[in-house]
């Protein structure tokens, strides 16, 4: 043992002391990345528990979305009007909705009355036939008479010709009439179809979906993925009077622990450099490039403010100004020590102040809560003028993060104002041109019409002279028949002058509901005319003709008139006049739209006039001004809607061709009042 004097043996305590702290360092660093590994496993796994959570939550709400749009888009075909029409509707309907299966009507026995199979495979019912398994609707149907509301029944299974088969759920809808219930509707729904439009291609790839009952069996699944069974999550489907259970099954196994605990390592190192990282903070150097950048950035936020054309603004949160910009300051008149703090602002309408402060407040709580865009306001410059401004809000924070106020830019709109009235004025002047250039064109057809009312006038008053000056008292009947007859012709003149009267009148444009024939009615004697000249027939095909739309009718009315008369023109030269046929045909489309078709049996278009076609002030007539089909592509998408054309095919035996001209306009709300059954009072009357 060696003595205390001995110089080797005083180290001997210190080097075991410090061989005692590493290894100390050491085992508390592996306790550490083993906690930290542990933990990233746990984490990883309570993330991907999460995520299947997720995925089941937002499949079980796409689920349950599509079943209500489709019940809510199925009691349509409840309606009394829609019974007559219920084949054509609903194959229609189950043309646009792959996962329903089946429509049928059934009367209070329980009789079907009228059955649609959905146009894609497979058929459902061709080996166990329906009557078979009716019991669950039947039930179903039951439930909803008693709650006066749809009801889904249980699923049931139904076997296919192939051996295979699938699980099918009913939705029963009553159907009432004045306030009676007078059979069913009962619509089928196949549950894998439903489950895999439900679940997109991308959950698809990594998960397994079913459709689970209570004590596990499943009845339908979805998914290119088979479920691994470490993470799973079920979620119920509330559906009117029955549930489904939803089951997602994740792909993915347990969290690895190889790349893992790299990904620990990785971040301890982080963690160390970071903490030298802070050390470095310090540097001097570093902040005062930091201040230098500060400097530069605010100095150029300043510059690119001053630039602006755009008024901007700050307010504290009492609505008070604490900045504005050159710009803003220029559009109001008013210098920036002028508006600062100023309450109620100067360029404010006096005598609106109160009205200004509510809508503050209101809009500023709409864009803390995240609402955006802008709105349209007055402000009133130093000399009084007032202008029309869009102001634009968003939420003022401070480096914490804080609420301070809010930031706001201004535009000035009086000059955009200004050139959409000139364009809107330019645009009315135009069509009042075409207008009165259709009229005129006309004029000639109008006097051949007006001889005849004419001729007959001048018939009956001579005749009335000439029994007059005979004196006989027998004639008096006759002479009252021969007044009836004048006032009679002298009608019809005033309503064939009246038409063209009240076609050219001008007044301001209002969208309002409007019936199809009225629209019609109101052209047919204009056509007529024009139609008589060239021994052309009309043929009109309205499939409902009391069907409104939400249209400025005397627009529209000039719409059907231009191509009305232009398909006319095109038959008068190369179509035999056997074969010379307008047809005027309008249907509802997709219950939102009516399209209006104007046909004509002429000899087509060429293609390089199609492609100028609605350019305007191009014309193939040498009397025409090329204003009337671009005036009608703009009337038709002023109302929202679309014009074109089509080449209509030739048949087999040489007749047909020619083309169509079609557009669409908007089909009024079903609540909307109007004079459906008779036309508008500006609608001239059919001579």
């Amino acid at each position: 043992m060696p003595s205390p004097a001995d110089p080797a043996a005083a180290p001997a305590p210190r080097v075991r002391r410090r061989r005692l702290l590493w290894a100390l360092l050491v085992v508390l660093l592996l306790v550490a990345q083993s906690l930290l590994v542990v933990l990233t496993l746990e984490y990883e796994g309570n993330r991907a528990q999460e995520q299947v959570e997720a995925v089941a939550l937002a499949t079980a709400a796409e689920i349950k979305r599509r079943t209500q749009r489709a019940v809510q888009s199925m009691q349509s075909l409840t309606w009394p009007e829609q019974r007559a029409a219920l084949p054509v509707q609903a194959a229609e309907w189950l043309r646009g909705q792959r996962e329903w299966v089946r429509i049928e009507e059934r009367d209070m026995s329980w009789r079907v009355l009228q059955a649609v199979d959905t146009p894609y495979g497979p058929g459902w019912f061709e080996r166990l036939p329906r009557v078979e398994v009716s019991q669950e609707a039947h039930l179903a149907c039951t439930a909803a008479l008693r709650d006066a509301a749809p009801r889904f029944s249980r699923s049931f299974f139904v076997p296919l010709a192939d051996g295979r088969g699938g699980e099918l759920i009913d939705l029963c809808m009553p159907l009432q009439s004045s306030g009676v219930t007078r059979g069913y509707l009962v619509a089928t729904l196949a549950l894998p179809a439903l489950l895999e439009d439900a679940v997109s291609v991308e959950m698809g790839r990594g998960h397994e979906f079913s459709f689970v009952e209570a004590d596990g069996t499943r009845v339908a699944r979805a998914g290119a993925a088979r479920g691994a069974g470490i993470y799973r999550a079920e979620h119920a489907v509330d559906l009117p009077g029955q549930w489904l259970q939803l089951r997602v099954d994740a792909a993915r196994t347990g969290p690895r622990l190889i790349p893992n605990l790299a990904t620990a390592l990785v971040m301890g190192l982080s963690l160390a450099l970071f903490a030298l990282v802070l050390l470095l903070v310090r540097d001097v150097r570093r902040r005062a490039r930091a201040e230098a950048a500060l400097a530069d950035a605010l100095a150029f936020r300043k510059a690119m403010e001053d630039s602006l054309i755009t008024g901007l603004r700050a307010q504290d949160l009492q609505g008070r100004l604490t900045y504005a910009n050159p710009a803003f300051c220029a559009m109001v008149g008013f210098g920036a020590e002028e508006l600062l703090h100023a309450d109620p602002p100067p360029y404010w309408p006096a005598e609106r102040v109160a009205e200004y402060r509510a809508r503050r407040v209101e809009r500023q709580a709409r864009a803390a809560a995240g609402a955006s865009g802008g709105y349209e306001t007055e402000f009133v410059r130093r000399n009084g003028e007032r202008f029309p401004v869009v102001v634009y809000d968003a939420p003022l924070l401070d480096a914490a993060g804080r609420h301070t106020g809010w930031m706001s830019a201004a535009v000035d709109i009086t000059e955009r104002r200004r050139a959409e009235e000139l364009a809107r004025a330019q645009q009315d002047r135009l069509q009042a041109s075409a207008r009165l250039a259709t009229v005129g064109e006309m004029a000639s057809l109008l006097s051949h019409e007006l001889n005849q009312p004419l001729a007959a006038i001048a018939s009956y008053a001579n005749g009335s002279l000439n029994l007059l000056a005979a004196g006989a008292p027998h004639d008096e009947a006759d002479i009252r028949l021969a007044v009836e007859r004048i006032a009679e012709q002298a009608a019809r003149a005033g309503r064939v002058i009246k038409s063209v009267h009240d076609f050219v009148r001008r007044r301001e444009a209002r969208h309002e509901p409007v019936a199809v024939h009225a629209l019609v009615d109101a052209v047919l004697p204009l056509v007529r005319l024009q139609a008589r000249k060239s021994g052309t027939r009309i043929d009109l095909d309205l499939a409902q003709p009391h069907a409104r739309v939400l249209a400025d009718a005397t627009m529209v009315e000039q719409v059907l008139l231009n191509l009305a008369r232009n398909a006319i023109q095109a038959m008068e030269v190369d179509t035999p006049a056997e074969q010379r046929v307008l047809e005027l045909r309008s249907q509802v489309v997709q219950n939102r739209w009516v399209a209006f078709s104007v046909v004509d049996s002429g000899p087509g278009i060429a293609p390089e006039v199609a492609r100028r076609l609605f350019t305007p002030f191009f014309t193939t007539r040498v009397d025409g001004m090329g204003l009337g089909l671009s005036l009608c592509r703009t009337v038709v998408e002023q109302h929202g809607g679309a014009l074109d054309f089509a080449p209509r095919p030739r048949r087999a035996d040489g007749s047909g061709g020619g083309t169509e001209f079609r557009f669409t306009l908007p089909l009024a709300p079903a609540g909307a009042e109007a004079a459906s059954g008779a036309a508008p009072a500006h609608a001239p009357h059919t001579p």
